[in-house]
């Protein structure tokens, strides 16, 4: 973790802003919205959830598509030594 800097606050409107530098927004893929939450000793912010399903979540559909997944299952020994 890097050290803390310390960001100027700049009026925009009747609100204020900060700006985060490049390397930031890209490290942590942030572009035009973040999700701002709110604590008693802090303010996170982060990328909104995209619509990448989870590994659960992926299982689950592939189980209602009633696919025959059994040729997967078959190792044919192809690269391996003896």
């Amino acid at each position: 973790m890097e050290e803390a800097k310390e960001l100027k606050i700049a009026r925009i409107g009747n609100s204020r802003g900060i700006r985060l530098p490049k390397r930031l927004l890209e490290r942590y893929g942030l572009t035009d919205r973040v999700i701002m939450e709110e604590h008693p000793d802090a303010i996170i912010l982060k990328p909104p959830p995209t619509n990448k399903l989870s590994w659960e979540d992926t299982f689950a559909e592939m189980a209602q598509e009633k696919e025959d997944w059994n040729d997967f299952d078959q190792i044919t020994g192809e690269g391996l030594d003896d």
